[in-house]
């Protein structure tokens, strides 16, 4: 259990107590004025513009950057080059001024090289006061290289100039929650007060948020949060976080229990729509799509249904499941409050409905579309033409073809050749030869597989003298008749006794 041991001693807490009552400094002490960071119900405070990394890649450097000024490239050059005995030296005789800009962006690409930057830093402080920024970088550059007690001598200078932030903490926060070291992050928590920034909801929120983005963690920020919850009470982004990392872990059963807690302690409110997103998901990710459309619903008359965030990844995650029907069930709940599709979501859904042969809802979602501004395309028509033809919907699928040609989306080459096949055996010849001469208009290629299936559907209908002339069309234009063609109409030729049509057509297929 992460908080068994009540007298344990971290790296973390002892370097804080140290610091909180030490007056020595890595750090050179500076007269820093700094704006209040205002409070926020934000779920976790933004760190601006420091630089995020995967942990299995290298810190980036000024050779990755784009667009850095002449004066920012030649501080990096120095500070990637020159030994940090010389470094200061070599920084002071550079001409250029460490102003407080070019400061921030060195440090931005300075992580890969901690020892360098922190000498470049003291540098700078000889000449004009670092920016709070400044300080907040030089934090987490020294947190994210696990160089842990530099990282709290930073923080104790900080302190003794007062510039200190929540922004700082939720730096370390992630350092140590990224290093592993998870109960040093909660300690740091237990601690901050003597720096001078309250344990509030933000910092409570920042702490989780730490926890949560690393894998499977999330229990032991469910952990902490039990312990805290009575004294720092929970908003509606405390549950947010819990919940998003319940999602990431797909773990249904605890994020009932979150959610439930949610809702007896703050109630239903629209404002928690990452909450409530993240819960969902986690249902219908989980195989629990049948709950999360009745939990839908009890959300839609509380005011709280989510937004086209939701609506699109559960969409896609159900595509993925091949589940049509809950997917038609969400999508009425999506439609019927207003929220509008765009073409994308239209597009799976046509997909799944046709891919479980729903073509009658397909169909529905196709004449709605325009009313929403979103206008079918090629591959959405021939999805529902496809299917049509599978499920050998012949007069349907006639007037499905007229119309899609009509909007001037043209059917596939595969649908073509599969809807002849179809309107020929379903007795519908003229359609069949529409198609055809859809295919001969739009110069489709090639036409053998088309051509034929026309000349076996003529065959088995006993037009045979259309059979006859449409043969010889085929080998004017150079197209080939196989042999199960040629065989099935010397059969039908000879026994209705026109031995010299089809020997005529033989001998012109044999010399071409």
């Amino acid at each position: 259990m992460m908080f068994s041991n009540n007298n344990l001693i971290t790296t973390a807490a002892a370097a804080a107590a140290a610091a909180a009552s030490n007056n020595g400094s890595l750090f050179p002490s500076q007269s820093i004025i700094i704006q209040e960071h205002p409070s926020s119900s934000s779920a976790v405070v933004q760190l601006q513009a420091i630089p995020s990394f995967q942990r299995s890649q290298p810190f980036p450097s000024h050779l990755d950057a784009h667009g850095l000024s002449p004066r920012v490239k030649a501080l990096c050059e120095i500070i990637a080059r020159v030994p940090v005995p010389e470094l200061e030296a070599a920084l002071t005789h550079c001409g250029v001024p460490p102003l407080p800009e070019y400061v921030e962006e060195v440090l931005k690409l300075s992580y890969g090289a901690p020892a360098s930057a922190v000498k470049f830093f003291r540098w700078a402080c000889l000449s004009s006061n670092p920016s709070p920024f400044s300080w907040n970088l030089m934090v987490d550059l020294l947190g994210k290289n696990r160089l842990f007690e530099a990282m709290w001598d930073a923080i104790r200078t900080m302190k003794e100039e007062g510039a200190l932030s929540m922004a700082t903490f939720a730096s370390v926060f992630g350092s140590y929650c990224i290093a592993g070291k998870l109960k040093e992050a909660v300690m740091t928590f237990d601690v901050m007060d003597r720096y001078g920034i309250p344990q509030d909801a933000v910092a409570v929120n920042s702490l989780l948020s730490a926890i949560c983005r690393e894998d499977g963690q999330t229990s032991n920020a469910l952990e902490f949060f039990e312990r805290i919850k009575a004294k720092i009470p929970p908003d509606g982004d405390t549950f947010a976080i819990l919940l998003e990392g319940w999602e990431k872990e797909c773990n249904v059963a605890k994020a009932k229990n979150t959610f439930g807690e949610m809702v007896i302690r703050i109630g239903w409110n629209s404002q928690n729509m990452s909450a409530y997103d993240a819960f969902l998901t986690t249902l219908v990710r989980g195989s629990h799509a049948e709950e999360a459309v009745k939990f839908l619903k009890v959300m839609r008359s509380k005011n709280c249904l989510p937004g086209m965030k939701f609506f699109s990844n559960a969409l896609d995650i159900l595509v993925k499941l091949n589940d049509a029907g809950h997917a038609v069930e969400l999508w009425e709940i999506m439609v019927g409050s207003g929220l509008v599709p765009n073409l994308i979501m239209y597009s799976a859904m046509v997909t799944l409905l046709c891919s479980n042969d729903d073509v009658n809802n397909a169909l529905d979602i196709l004449d709605e579309m325009p009313f929403n501004g979103a206008f079918p395309d090629s591959p959405i028509y021939n999805m529902i033409f496809q299917c049509l033809i599978r499920k050998r919907m012949v007069r349907e699928a006639a007037r499905f073809f007229t119309e899609m040609t009509k909007n001037e989306c043209l059917p596939t080459h595969s649908n073509c050749v599969a809807a002849i096949k179809m309107f020929f055996d379903g007795d519908d010849p003229e359609t069949g030869f529409e198609v055809w001469n859809h295919m001969i208009e739009n110069q489709f290629s090639p036409l053998e597989e088309s051509s034929n299936a026309v000349l076996v559907g003529l065959r088995n209908l006993d037009r045979l003298s259309e059979a006859r002339r449409f043969a010889e069309e085929m080998l004017d234009r150079g197209i080939d008749l196989d042999e199960f063609t040629m065989a099935k109409l010397k059969n039908a030729f000879y026994k209705a006794r026109m031995e010299d049509a089809y020997d005529r057509i033989e001998k012109r297929w044999k010399g071409r």
